[in-house]
């Protein structure tokens, strides 16, 4: 039997983005595996059209970031794979400092050499209100500065110019391939990449503004060693191989749900506060974390396990740290940004864990930074991608360190409908 080889190879900077990235190449018919940090190098050989490797990369010092950029890069060259693709969030988390721009850097001089190649930035995502136009980025009709995004407690946006942000990150000059070009297909994209790469250009912001936009970027990827971008760009890829995608379906089939329910929420988007107070608005059982109360010395864990017990069998209950920014706020201004972080992160994981312990078998889980901190707990090492219950967030499926199987939904702060706590459980 001939072993299917991946042709895409994925870095992701969190893990709900990757999941979200996965969730784009299976939907495009591509068998999607996600492994949860960098696998062994002794591991056997993964069966896939493509591999997503998860890191929790995205806030970390960006020598830390680059690192396990290319220590992911190394093990996904060893598969084999004919492209990598490095995905950061659809609304370009990142500081004057990176991570962004190192880490692409580091993968284009490891692709190239030295100060050498060409990749595009492109976070653009249509179908979650995501473009970029003129090199802005915008979050529905605003701004990516004007949105909640400017409030983010680690990466708070304070610039949609993604050319000047990036160029505040890299060792390389930033130009534009504007929506103009994108609009007038494939070889004028591919030409303007050319040009730019004349002109001294190594990294291209591209406008998208819609789903078309995204096809017609990608064909003119083509060849192109290394692409970073947000999930979007994933749909226009799996059109440039030969290789049949899977019948419709098979690629996102999972096993049947089995077990109790159960939210851990970690986010503090504005998105994520509105599926917070949904929740609570339908009568659904709330525990809030209380950062200060950790700092202090309580067993703000047990307390939560304790709360949730004998509640689980009367549906999914949700635990949460999730809060409006002047609370958080508040709270950073007494523990510092970093250690109320860790402080949150490490109760919820071990909240997590406990309520798996206790029977739940299905659970949401908010926030790229506590998506990372729940599955390390659990032990989770590869996550079979299923089908997608909101734009960018899918169900997975995942065998535990505690001896039983999970079935995740890794959701990214900013992504899902106002009752996407409820729905999901229906």
């Amino acid at each position: 039997m001939t072993t299917r080889r991946p042709l895409l190879g994925c870095i992701a900077d969190d893990f709900t983005g990757a999941t979200d990235l996965a969730n784009n190449l299976v939907r495009a018919g591509l068998r999607t595996v996600q492994t949860i940090g960098l696998p062994d190098a002794q591991a056997p050989a993964i069966e896939a059209d493509a591999l997503v490797v998860a890191l929790k990369s995205r806030t970390i010092p960006a020598a830390d970031a680059v690192a396990q950029s290319l220590a992911a890069l190394r093990w996904l060259q060893a598969q084999g794979v004919q492209q990598i693709y490095f995905k950061y969030c659809s609304t370009f988390d990142s500081t004057p400092a990176g991570n962004i721009g190192p880490v692409t850097d580091a993968l284009l001089d490891a692709l190239h050499g030295e100060g050498r190649g060409f990749t595009i930035v492109c976070p653009a995502f249509p179908v979650n209100n995501r473009t970029v136009f003129k090199g802005h980025l915008f979050v529905g009709d605003v701004l990516l500065s004007d949105s909640s995004m400017r409030h983010h407690p680690l990466t708070p946006m304070h610039d949609a110019n993604l050319m000047r942000v990036m160029q505040a990150q890299t060792r390389r000059r930033v130009g534009l391939v504007a929506q103009d070009v994108v609009a007038a297909g494939p070889e004028a994209i591919a030409a303007r990449f050319a040009a730019l790469q004349a002109e001294g250009v190594g990294v291209a912001v591209v406008d998208a503004v819609s789903d078309a936009d995204l096809l017609r970027i990608g064909v003119a990827l083509k060849g192109m060693r290394l692409v970073t971008a947000g999930s979007g760009i994933a749909i226009g890829l799996p059109q440039n191989w030969d290789r049949a995608p899977d019948a419709a379906g098979t690629a996102s089939t999972l096993p049947a749900f089995d077990g109790l329910g159960a939210v851990v929420s970690g986010s503090c988007s504005a998105a994520t506060n509105g599926q917070v107070a949904a929740f609570k608005a339908a009568g659904r059982p709330a525990f809030a974390v209380d950062p200060l109360a950790i700092a202090q010395g309580q067993d703000v864990a047990g307390q939560a396990l304790a709360w949730a017990t004998p509640l689980l069998a009367d549906g999914p209950v949700l635990v949460h740290a999730t809060a409006e920014p002047a609370a958080v706020q508040a709270v950073q201004a007494q523990l510092g940004v970093e250690q109320a972080g860790a402080l949150v992160e490490g109760v919820l994981a071990q909240v997590a864990r406990g309520l798996v312990e206790r029977g739940v078998r299905r659970m949401v889980v908010a926030g790229g930074e506590t998506s990372g901190a729940v599955v390390q707990a659990l032990g989770v090492r590869q996550l079979a991608i299923g089908p997608q219950i909101d734009p960018g967030v899918p169900w997975t499926w995942a065998p535990t360190a505690l001896g039983v199987p999970v079935h995740l939904a890794l959701k990214s702060g900013n992504f899902g409908s106002a009752d996407f706590f409820l729905k999901t459980f229906h």
